[in-house]
């Protein structure tokens, strides 16, 4: 403690953390003390000078603080340490009269100046890594108030702690114009200003605001205070004074305007915060929603969609051709009427056109910002090294993008490069395994002349599925019906289901009989198959003199026929066998089937009865109540009616391949 404080004194110490709150805690326990010692007396001279030091000490030294507060019955000691490193700021007091210039005072020196004129004494305390600031208030034996000195009306010190202590707890928005008024208000009062405004530029291309006023709006002349506000960009702001900078007039309304600036600050960080907030949903959304699609069109269409309106007035992509061209994939803008003239502008050729900037962007790989009538920013598509366009943004007519909107911006051109390449990059397979499928089977069947062949496939996602048939001449009225089911899914499973062909066709062709293509087809996949197996039906059809057709099917682990006779009688032929792929011996026991006129055999996979709806199959049973009613019909309506049937039993995309090939009758 300082020389001078009292012998015999009530002591109180703590620390306090580096908050904004930390005033109101250090008045907090300044005013415990004077109650306990009964100095109620010095309340107001005590709360003054212990709210400019401990602010000081927040706002400048940036640490936490240590308040020690000492009384007796003749007076009190405060003392207020920081831990800042370097030394206590020197001031040195001159004689208080009306002519000194406040405003040369430093900024840290007005607290300084106010603990000057009303602490009995005050001095420096350095003790080991904290240094600060005491003053000393004694006790008066009159106990008339303290009274500023001022050209006017001077005011009490109970209002000038009324006016630094006003709004602490008004941190709202909505609150944040009234604590302005009144700051103004009690500033006018203390002052004898006839008027007041304060003004504040929140950075969001608005330009400054009114933000309160009080009283006649201060006039452009000699008679008028402006202290600019000490706020971080991009706010800035100024609060304007109807009064001389005479004597403390200039000294409360840049202490006014310190205390709104740190409120103010507040706000800023408040206002940051939510808006972080915001683009984080508006990212995470917009990544979802990207996400979601597979299709390059769908998703190109999307991205506009997501831009505008939230992040500027119109937005358009373009994707680069073969030869590095832009070319316009998708544009929208928030005023529907307009749309038109974006795309003309777009269009429009040049050096100086907006395309031409689109091209730089693009072809730099940076952002770049385009000039009226059209403007805005444009930043490059970019996924995985690879160029693939630009996002252009048109700003709002009355808002400029700030940093931060600029930063998700870019944050939506990479969630968008990526989407758009993903899209692509399934496109690219689905076109693969559609091509690879496709040449897994026939591209047609064979027509003959009362015998009908019809089939149906129904492939899933972008990976070749394993499901295929095929109808094979076999000699003089003599064909092979195959139907199988390689396990598995991918191009593994497409080079043994092509192997599995290939194998079939070449036995055929060779005149083996069923057992024999059978046998080697199992040992084919034995030692080549890389533990895949496979699932055949396979008829040997023949064409009898008296019309009729003669079947004579085997099943391989393969599900049993449907046989549906002209009258729609119904019913499952065939007897299991062994997969093939799986055992060096199989097992295929042979059923003969006479098919008459109309009617019909037929072949399908499992991706026909595993269809799901729910945990509910699509099952055999189903399959053959909808056979019945097709009977009659021709081969090829009677493989579509089956394929829309299973189709429709659900919503969900098929899991797996469907393949059904029918046999019928024509004779």
């Amino acid at each position: 403690m300082p020389s001078g404080a009292p012998s015999e004194a009530v002591v109180r110490r703590t620390r306090l953390p580096n908050d904004r709150r930390t005033p109101a805690a250090a008045r907090a326990l300044v005013r415990s003390v004077l109650e306990e010692t009964g100095l109620v007396g010095l309340l107001n001279e005590a709360l003054l000078l212990t709210t400019e030091l401990s602010t000081n000490a927040v706002v400048h030294a940036n640490t936490e603080l240590e308040i020690e507060v000492a009384a007796d019955t003749s007076g009190l000691t405060v003392t207020v340490t920081d831990f800042a490193v370097g030394p206590v700021e020197q001031l040195t007091i001159g004689p208080r009269n009306e002519t000194s210039e406040i405003g040369e005072v430093a900024e840290r020196g007005r607290g300084l100046l106010l603990v000057d004129h009303f602490a009995s004494r005050w001095g420096t305390v350095h003790e080991g890594d904290g240094k600060g600031v005491w003053f000393r208030l004694d006790q008066r034996a009159d106990a008339g108030p303290v009274r500023l000195p001022s050209t006017t009306e001077s005011p009490s010190l109970g209002a000038l702690t009324g006016l630094l202590r006003s709004g602490t707890d008004r941190q709202s928005e909505d609150g944040l114009a009234d604590l302005a008024t009144d700051l103004l208000s009690r500033l006018a009062r203390l002052t004898g200003a006839a008027g007041g405004v304060l003004r504040l530029d929140r950075g969001d291309g608005t330009g400054r605001q009114l933000l309160a006023r009080y009283g006649r709006a201060p006039r452009d002349n000699a008679d008028t205070i402006r202290v600019p506000l000490s706020v971080q960009r991009p706010y800035s702001g100024e609060l304007e004074l109807d009064a001389a900078p005479e004597g403390y007039a200039l000294a409360l309304a840049t202490m006014v305007a310190e205390r709104f600036a740190l409120h103010l600050e507040n706000d800023r960080l408040r206002r940051a915060d939510v808006r972080r907030a915001t683009w984080i949903t508006f990212l995470s959304e917009a990544s979802e929603l990207l996400a979601q699609s597979l299709d390059v069109n769908l998703t190109m269409a999307l991205i506009p969609q997501l831009v505008v309106p939230r992040l500027g007035q119109w937005c358009a992509v373009h994707t680069t051709d073969a030869w590095g061209r832009l070319q316009l994939a998708a544009a929208t803008h928030a005023e529907e009427t307009a749309l038109p003239q974006l795309h003309a502008t777009l269009a429009e050729p040049g050096p100086e056109s907006l395309l031409a900037r689109l091209e730089e962007a693009s072809r730099l790989g940076t952002q770049v910002m385009f000039g009226s009538p059209m403007e805005g920013y444009a930043v490059p598509l970019v996924a995985r090294g690879a160029r693939l366009g630009t996002l252009a943004v048109g700003r709002h007519p009355k808002h400029r993008h700030d940093a931060d909107e600029v930063a998700v911006l870019e944050d939506v051109a990479r969630r968008a490069a990526l989407a758009i390449d993903n899209a692509r990059i399934h496109d690219e397979r689905h076109r693969v395994a559609r091509t690879l499928q496709a040449s897994l089977l026939p591209p047609a069947l064979p027509r003959v002349d009362g015998i009908g062949f019809a089939a149906e496939y129904v492939p899933t996602g972008s990976e070749v599925g394993g499901d295929f048939y095929d109808v094979v001449p076999s000699g003089t009225d003599q064909w092979l019906v195959v139907v199988g089911d390689v396990s598995g899914k991918g191009v593994q499973a497409a080079t043994v289901t092509g192997l599995v062909r290939d194998v079939i066709r070449i036995l055929v062709d060779d005149g083996k009989a069923l057992s024999e293509i059978l046998w080697r087809v199992n040992r084919t996949l034995v030692q080549r198959g890389g533990g895949r197996y496979c699932t055949l039906a396979m008829a040997s059809v023949t064409r009898q003199q008296n019309g009729n057709l003669g079947v004579c099917l085997h099943l391989a682990g393969h599900d049993r026929a449907v046989l549906v006779r002209a009258d729609g009688k119904t019913s499952f032929v065939g007897e299991g066998g062994t997969a093939l792929g799986l055992l060096e011996t199989i097992t295929s026991p042979d059923v003969s089937i006479t098919l008459e006129s109309g009617d019909s055999l037929i072949f399908y996979t499992d991706g026909v009865t595993e269809r799901r709806r729910g945990r509910e199959l699509f099952g055999s049973s189903r399959l053959r109540e909808a056979s019945a009613p097709l009977a009659g019909y021709p081969a090829d309506v009677m493989a579509a009616r089956l394929r829309s049937t299973t189709i429709n039993f659900s919503v969900e995309e098929p899991r797996d391949d469907i393949a059904i090939l029918v046999l019928r009758n024509d004779a």
